[in-house]
């Protein structure tokens, strides 16, 4: 049994902006399940502190001469125990954990990242009075990543994994702030915490991490390139060897067509018409055309470039001319958001756009929907295109990251193989979008070959199991690697790191 300690920005149902909150549920669970003993170390935010029952103090700090309480709690629906890094000043503040109401970053959000971090390392070193300590700190994206680096010089450290689950995300700060956080002056070096003259949090993870993975096999390989790289392909193919793509698992039990609460109607793979109910009480909910023959797409989201909302915007003169209905939940830019308000004002009985996120009005999207649309231009995993299918919701995406390793493109050789699962595009422009609509409409009015690819999507398995084994060989990998003295101290002077 391994103790494996999950560091995390976010957790579902605590707080959650996107798929990591999702995954920073979901893998625990199945790492859980195989009898490994998992805790998760996130922040206290407002929300998760007034809206949790059961929630007690376990430990107290001292970080930088700030009081830290430690509270502990258990993930809602499990046995995990959630260790929660309270320092109000710094994160009981409702909404967003990182943009303040107008959308920018809190401008203290360095300090607050680095604290937790420093909290996570007491609790890996064992420092923290919870009497506990890890053989793994698997940290995840830039708010943990100067955990592993904060580490390196500690004699008996455990060892450590960090996961990449965007890249573009890097935490990325000026010099005055580096110098204001007092950070050891030989961080501040290329193979450090130094990127183009800024403070680099995510390069934390990426240098002193023993291990790295990122969430789908395409998208690690994409990295290691100029294209996806974002500045940092030269420091990923130098650590190719220490690099895995693990496609993310999906929580199988909360999307559940057969068994989801959300939904007007319950039904499975052999009940698949029963599906028609979910998109008639779509089609009345968000004011479209009542009519069942009509291709009804989806898509939720942030409303930002990576997701292709630019392709989108484009092509929707053309779109709007075609036999379609789309209904587009999420937020993010304001020229996104308003571009799609101008088209659903334009088109009201085709278009209907919803800016902010429900839960339940996602679930009820990916059953009653016919396609869920997915042209991001980069897509690290994705998680939308493997509910999607367990829906019976034929994706069409760009064939990038997690889409291109989950999503089997419907040609003539795997229509007639029974393999298809969904359309796939190559060509990152508005141009090869529309066809590619144009070529699942197509598609739609072949019932035969629609019904196969549905049946074929919703018995796939995207459950956390396979994933899960393949973290704990990462972790076998880290634990390997992990000596006494840290990787990186050759290439920097020795300095204490003590707080």
């Amino acid at each position: 049994m391994r103790r494996i300690l999950f560091a995390t920005s976010e957790v579902y149902p605590l707080m959650k902006t996107g798929g990591l909150a999702d995954v920073s549920k979901s893998l625990p669970q199945a790492l859980g399940a195989l009898e490994h003993d998992v805790r998760i170390v996130m922040p206290a935010y407002h929300e998760s502190l007034t809206e949790l029952d059961q929630i007690k103090p376990a430990a107290s700090l001292v970080i930088n001469r700030r009081k830290i309480t430690l509270h502990e709690t258990r993930l809602p629906g499990s046995n995990i125990t959630v260790w929660l890094v309270d320092d109000p000043q710094y994160f009981n503040r409702p909404g967003n954990p990182y943009l303040n109401r107008v959308g920018k970053p809190w401008a203290d959000n360095a300090a607050r990242f680095l604290l937790f971090c420093r909290a996570i390392v007491k609790i890996a070193l064992d420092k923290s009075g919870l009497h506990w300590r890890p053989d793994i700190l698997h940290c995840n994206d830039w708010q943990t990543g100067l955990a592993p680096a904060l580490l390196c010089y500690e004699k008996t450290r455990p060892a450590s994994v960090f996961t990449i689950h965007n890249l573009a995300y890097q935490g990325l700060f000026p010099y005055s702030t580096y110098k204001a956080l007092r950070l050891p002056k030989n961080f501040w070096h290329f193979n450090a915490l130094e990127f183009y003259y800024q403070l680099s949090f995510i390069k934390g993870g990426l240098n002193f991490a023993d291990q790295i993975s990122a969430v789908s096999p395409t998208y690690a390989q994409e990295i290691q390139t100029e294209k996806f790289g974002c500045g940092l392909e030269g420091l990923l193919k130098y650590r190719q060897k220490d690099l895995t793509g693990i496609l993310n698992g999906i929580d199988t039990n909360t999307w559940n067509p057969e068994s989801d609460p959300h939904l007007m109607r319950k039904y499975c793979v052999h009940t698949l018409d029963e599906k028609l109910h979910n998109k008639s009480d779509l089609q009345r909910r968000f004011g479209l055309q009542q009519d069942l023959d009509i291709p009804l797409i989806g898509f939720i989201g942030r409303l930002v470039q990576q997701k292709g909302l630019d392709l989108i915007l484009h092509a929707m003169q053309q779109l709007s001319e075609l036999r379609l209905q789309f209904i587009f939940i999420g937020t993010g830019d304001i020229k996104f958001e308003q571009g799609l308000l101008g088209w659903a004002e334009r088109y009201p009985e085709k278009i209907s756009v919803t800016i902010g996120y429900d839960e339940q009005f996602a679930h009820r999207i990916e059953a009653g929907a016919d396609m869920f649309m997915m042209p991001s231009h980069f897509e690290p995993c994705g998680l939308n295109q493997m509910y999607s299918q367990r829906y019976g919701t034929i994706p069409l995406v760009h064939r990038v990251g997690g889409l291109a390793d989950s999503v089997v493109d419907a040609t003539h050789s795997t229509l007639r193989d029974g393999c298809a699962t969904g359309i796939v595009f190559e060509g990152d422009s508005s141009g090869a979008l529309t066809e590619a609509i144009k070529r699942a409409i197509l598609l739609y009015e072949n019932k035969r070959h629609w019904t196969q690819m549905q049946k074929t999507g919703m018995v796939q398995d995207f459950s956390w199991k396979k994933s899960a084994q393949q973290y704990l060989d990462l972790y076998q990998r880290a634990l390997a690697d992990n000596t006494i003295t840290a990787k990186k101290s050759d290439k920097l002077d020795t300095e204490s790191l003590t707080t």
